[in-house]
């Protein structure tokens, strides 16, 4: 990835849609119950850091919707649609997910090659997709495989692909994984840009300081269920597990960034 002080990619504003709703959601894979009566909604333009240890349910509860789960019981709505009964071509516009892997994403053998599937896939004008990597990935000549792009700059072209779809939900599992400091700057300011174009942004993940710079609110689950949710700075500081080094430096104060404390120093300095 470039350095975080470049400029974001243009990124097409989504198209407006209502909100993301789950209404008591539960899954179940034989006996075992990995969500348990999820309630949650997501309003346009809104980043949520989605938190919890190993086998909370992070991850199922973002397939859900995308659709490639079904919940057992309840309901899932994105833009007033339910995700597993809808035609992929019509939900790529509505939600798309980077996962874990990238490369999960990536089948062929070269970036434009992957370009062009994603313009096609999203029925969006040719070159779209390619505009996109090259604000994400300057320099990436087109017949680079993707195999041996570095973790980061893979993060970058499934990023790409799946944004081509102009979703209007964006869902991320565990995108810091493997990036540099450098890579993960520029990653937090690509979704600000984002989530301020009216994209709403779901990332499950552990990386605290991720959830503390980025996100407008904090969804912590333990056992498939809901046990925290709200503003980033209450949620965090009451939940010593998911605060970052500066909230508990400093709580019971609600700063959680090296910036926050920055600027709350200077607006206390003598003038």
């Amino acid at each position: 990835m470039s350095a975080a002080t470049d400029t974001p990619p243009a990124v097409p504003v989504p198209a407006p849609v209502p909100k993301v709703e789950l209404r008591a959601v539960r899954k179940s894979f034989g006996a075992t119950e990995v969500l348990r009566g999820i309630d949650l909604t997501v309003a346009p333009g809104e980043t949520i850091a989605l938190m919890g240890r190993n086998g909370a349910g992070k991850s199922t509860l973002l397939s859900t919707l995308v659709g490639t789960l079904a919940p057992t019981t309840g309901e899932v709505t994105v833009g007033g649609r339910t995700p597993h009964r809808t035609a992929p071509p019509e939900m790529v516009r509505r939600v798309g997910l980077v996962p874990q892997e990238p490369r999960d994403l990536l089948y062929a053998d070269t970036v434009a090659a992957e370009c062009a599937a994603a313009d096609s896939d999203a029925g969006a004008a040719p070159g779209t997709c390619r505009a996109l990597v090259s604000g994400l990935l300057p320099g990436v000549p087109d017949d680079t495989h993707p195999r041996d792009l570095s973790e980061g700059q893979r993060l970058a072209l499934a990023l790409a692909l799946v944004l081509t779809g102009r979703p209007a939900l964006l869902l991320l599992d565990e995108p810091t994984r493997g990036l540099d400091y450098a890579a993960k700057a520029r990653l937090i300011e690509i979704l600000r840009g984002l989530a301020a174009d009216g994209h709403a942004v779901v990332l499950a993940t552990h990386d605290v300081e991720l959830a503390a710079e980025l996100a407008d609110r904090v969804v912590i689950l333990a056992g498939g269920e809901v046990v925290a949710d709200g503003p980033t700075a209450e949620v965090v500081v009451s939940s010593p597990a998911f605060a970052p080094q500066v909230a508990k430096v400093l709580a019971p104060g609600h700063w959680l960034t090296v910036g926050q404390v920055a600027e709350a120093l200077d607006a206390a300095a003598p003038r």
